[in-house]
């Protein structure tokens, strides 16, 4: 009944709508379009460097002859990957340390709220910038850990207080008496109803992990050559956006597009989720 109550109040709210439309075109260009073109995002022209969008390459090529089309598009793809594992493990490791710490108290909580304020303090940008060359021919997938690990902190710390209050309602005190272990009264009765919050979170954090992601290779220390990122190709682009106005204009546009849309659908998420909203 709740879920039909969002969802009525998310189809009402017309940013959210755009947003939500957006992100469907934007999803699809990302993984449908490659089919379209005619050109791999490795393939390689080596009669068209540098070459304006023309029929042939429809966005033009870049410095080493490679379709801008099909590379974009690949970028975007790792973009969008990149946004969505960010998200489910900060938004799942917040859920967690939170629930925990607010649930048990005493030395859990303290222990726990002790590496949440440590993390807050730690500089997360000079962390990463100086983890990720050492990282060099690893898997992508430690760059997500990386951006994932420094963006819980503060989420965690909404999460405890919000426990808190829900530790003493008649449902967990019931579950209590009836002997159900502490753990599986979190799973079951805490973290579900943390539902609202860690929704809209888990949704704000793939546009910040998108951001995240473009301005640490945007520097050289996320995606490595020879894959691609939406951040790498800005990077790339930036130092000849004067005279080749494609190579920047494409993968900024998109990584706009991208983080407007999400951002839309977060902002829709949030007043559809709060019970005071008119929406």
């Amino acid at each position: 009944m709740r879920s039909k109550v969002v969802l009525g109040r998310m189809l009402r709210n017309r940013q959210a709508r755009y947003g939500f439309i957006a992100l469907l075109l934007l999803v699809a260009l990302a993984y449908i379009g490659p089919y379209f073109g005619a050109y791999d995002w490795t393939d390689k022209d080596f009669l068209s460097f540098l070459s304006a969008p023309s029929s042939d390459h429809w966005w033009g090529t870049t410095t080493i002859g490679q379709d801008m089309y099909a590379v974009t598009l690949r970028g975007m793809q790792k973009s969008i990957i990149i946004g969505l594992l960010v998200a489910l493990i900060s938004t799942g490791l917040a859920a967690m340390v939170g629930a925990f710490a607010g649930y048990f108290g005493g030395w859990v909580d303290r222990v726990l709220m002790w590496g949440v304020d440590l993390l807050l303090v730690l500089p997360s940008f000079l962390i990463i910038a100086i983890a990720s060359p050492r990282l060099r021919g690893a898997s992508w997938l430690w760059f997500v850990v990386l951006l994932a690990a420094f963006a819980w902190m503060i989420t965690s710390r909404v999460v405890r207080s919000m426990t808190l209050s829900l530790r003493e309602r008649e449902y967990v005190q019931a579950a209590v008496y009836m002997g159900i272990p502490r753990w599986k009264i979190i799973f079951r009765h805490i973290v579900p109803n943390l539902s609202s919050l860690l929704i809209i979170d888990a949704t704000l954090n793939v546009s910040g992990a998108v951001i995240g992601e473009a301005a640490l290779s945007f520097f050289g220390f996320g995606i490595q050559p020879p894959d691609v990122s939406l951040g790498t190709l800005i990077a790339e682009g930036s130092r000849n956006a004067t005279g080749y106005p494609w190579l920047f204009a494409f993968p900024a546009g998109l990584l706009v597009l991208l983080v407007l849309s999400i951002n839309l659908i977060g902002d829709g998420l949030r007043d559809a989720l709060d019970p005071g909203s008119n929406s």
